[in-house]
């Protein structure tokens, strides 16, 4: 997958069981040039006693191409399999989504759903003495046949490795125009449609602000200075958000490193604008989904309108790059509802704006029980998907609201009349021609253009150079 997106969660873990003195190799196929010579070298050579096995996401979560991954980590599995006795793991965010139906799908010994650091720790403590799975948290693993899982492992407090250099991020630098970090996991937001809550779970676990300094220190030293924080929202808790920008402010970082995050419109006030710009904030990506209000409050959301214009103007204020990502096509869409959004957002005028159009349907999630219901019911939902047969979710399942049509693109496309600000669905991705495999649009996944910038030194969050790009 391309443009090259450094493997947090696996650095993190490598970092934090090593720290527990346990002998960690790593094999990252990413920067492979030939991944199964790699498999092959390593393996003729080394004998562990455990293989993990990180999986990011299960596919690119955008309707047009749906591009699905699992068929390939089963090959991998497959592969892993061909080449060792010891048992194999699977673990990260895509896996969490889906545990129990990845790991039967698979054929992988265990799962680890949740936070990987101290499970694995005590998964392989577990292989060396008693083999009391119970006792492993968020393990999920085979006895006679059957499928056990234990609760997922979201620990309070936690706290990672600062020591960034168990993959080679100053690659992932190059080939992907910024690193990732975490300073928080969980999300207690309700949204309808989002899966990290079952992924990262519904409580907010913090991290100590002075080790993110730790953290953001040792990428620098490896020549890292642009940085995407992976939470859910940065500004949920507030006070937290706060208290990392104080931290970067004492230790004057605001001139040495640019970074970007989500957030959510509200809370969002001047302090908080203030405190980010200084402390080295380039862009905020928001939360939108809508602007519309019986939309918003479909999907759950917190914010209004008044708060999009709000968030738009401090970001003008303070110089920090703004864009709004909406999220089109949710149940009780209409034409109306699409053209009173896109009316707004241009209307406010921030940077750019992604008109995302489906929604991606997880099991457990709000939308997930809305879509089965609805089945049970015999609703006859507007379904898009590329595979044929029953209904998996899976595979890349999406929802658009039937009142926008057999073109839901081109409505789309239509009511934005060529706004560049807009990253819009193109005219070919209608039902027909997904059926038949039709091009994507705003998607990064294989981008040439945003591959090709990176490759000429443009850093940053991925919309915002993609915005640069249209902007020359």
């Amino acid at each position: 997958m391309l443009p090259a997106i450094g493997p947090v969660g696996l650095d993190y873990i490598a970092g934090c069981v090593t720290r527990a003195g346990i002998k960690t190799d790593i094999l990252d196929l990413c920067l492979a040039d030939e991944p199964s010579k790699t498999f092959k070298q390593y393996f003729s050579t080394h004998t562990p006693e455990l293989v993990g096995v990180s999986f990011r996401n299960v596919d690119d979560c955008f309707w047009p191409s749906a591009a699905w991954f699992v068929g390939g980590l089963k090959d991998t599995i497959g592969t892993i399999r061909s080449m060792t006795d010891a048992p194999i793991v699977i673990g990260g965010v895509g896996f969490s989504i889906f545990a129990e139906s990845i790991l039967k799908y698979t054929g992988a010994d265990f799962g680890i759903h949740g936070d990987g650091e101290a499970a694995i720790i005590s998964l392989i403590r577990q292989l060396q003495k008693t083999r009391k799975f119970s006792d492993v948290p968020g393990l999920i693993w085979r006895k006679n046949g059957k499928i056990y899982s234990n609760s997922p492992s979201w620990p309070d407090p936690i706290s990672l490795t600062t020591v960034r250099n168990f993959i080679d991020n100053s690659s992932y630098f190059k080939k992907g125009g910024q690193c990732g970090l975490e300073t928080k996991r969980g999300c207690n937001r309700r949204c309808i449609y989002c899966a990290d809550p079952l992924a990262k779970g519904t409580k907010l676990r913090l991290r100590e602000p002075a080790e993110i300094v730790e953290e953001i220190q040792s990428l620098l030293s490896q020549g890292i200075d642009v940085f995407h924080f992976c939470d859910s929202e940065f500004n949920v808790p507030q006070s937290h958000a706060y208290a990392i920008c104080e931290e970067f402010n004492r230790h004057s970082l605001g001139n040495k490193i640019r970074w970007y995050v989500y957030m959510t419109p509200v809370p969002f006030d001047e302090e908080l604008a203030r405190k980010m710009a200084q402390a080295g904030c380039a862009g905020i990506d928001f939360t939108g989904d809508s602007a519309c209000p019986s939309m918003l409050k479909t999907y759950k959301q917190q914010h209004n309108k008044d708060d999009l214009a709000s968030a738009v103007r401090l970001c003008r204020l303070y110089n920090i790059t703004v864009m709004i990502d909406l999220l089109l096509g949710g149940p009780g869409e209409t034409p109306q509802t699409v053209q009173e959004t896109i009316e707004f957002i241009r209307k406010i005028s921030p940077d750019c704006a992604g008109a995302a159009l489906g929604i991606r349907i997880y099991p457990n999630t709000t939308m997930g029980k809305i879509f089965s219901k609805g089945l049970r019911g015999g609703a006859d939902f507007n379904i898009y998907r590329k595979y044929t047969g029953p209904i998996d979710l899976l595979k890349p399942t999406f929802y658009i609201s039937k009142a926008l049509g057999e073109h839901p693109a081109e409505l789309v496309r239509d009511l934005i009349g060529g706004d560049q600000r807009f990253f819009e669905p193109t005219v070919e991705t209608d039902r027909k021609t997904i059926e038949n495999g039709g091009a994507a649009n705003y998607n990064y996944n294989e981008n040439l253009p945003l591959i090709q910038a990176i490759q000429k030194g443009a850093r940053g969050a991925y919309w915002d150079i993609l915005r640069q790009i249209r902007k020359d």
